[in-house]
């Protein structure tokens, strides 16, 4: 019930995020590679469990190439319903790759702290786990700098018996600005 509660609460909060990534002008600080951004999402169930979770992702990027960037992400997430509540620390370096800004392949290795409890027994756990994100997709222009960004990431490391995940499949849909 956990996991079925958590995989819809995160599929509904993935569909409602964005992404942005800045680059400073050059102007200010030279020709600046730095980037800046993340993501935010905000998602809920609905039924006689309800739910809602937050998360931010923010992210600090190097754009070693106009094609390769690297960097760091962190996360925090806050889940909370009428069974269950959870809180998720993660951070972890980040991969992208650019093809002709249309098409984009990416990785993102996070390590997670967790701290859950479960309302209906009163018990309170805190457990860690890794998860090595890889996937990719498609890239629609938007402005001069400004692209959409629509694809899906899968978890490597996942493992159905062991995991705080609902699943390792993961789809995105965001926006990056300074590319």
């Amino acid at each position: 019930m956990k996991k079925i509660l958590f995989l819809s609460v995160v599929i509904s909060g993935t569909l409602a995020f964005s992404q942005v990534g800045t680059r400073l002008p050059s102007a200010q600080i030279g020709d600046s590679k730095w980037t800046f951004g993340g993501y935010a999402g905000l998602g809920g169930a609905f039924g006689s469990g309800g739910g809602t979770t937050l998360y931010i992702t923010p992210r600090v990027g190097y754009k070693v190439t106009d094609n390769f960037e690297t960097g760091i992400a962190g996360n925090f997430s806050w889940n909370n319903s009428k069974y269950y509540s959870s809180t998720m620390v993660g951070a972890g370096p980040f991969a992208n790759y650019y093809f002709g800004r249309s098409f984009y392949a990416s990785g993102l290795f996070q390590h997670y702290l967790i701290s859950g409890t479960d309302k209906v027994y009163d018990q309170k756990y805190n457990s860690n786990e890794n998860a090595l994100y890889l996937g990719g997709g498609y890239m629609q222009k938007l402005g001069e700098r400004t692209y959409m960004q629509i694809g899906a990431m899968y978890n490597v490391l996942y493992d159905s018996n062991n995991s705080v995940f609902g699943g390792g499949f993961v789809p995105n849909v965001g926006i990056v600005y300074g590319l």
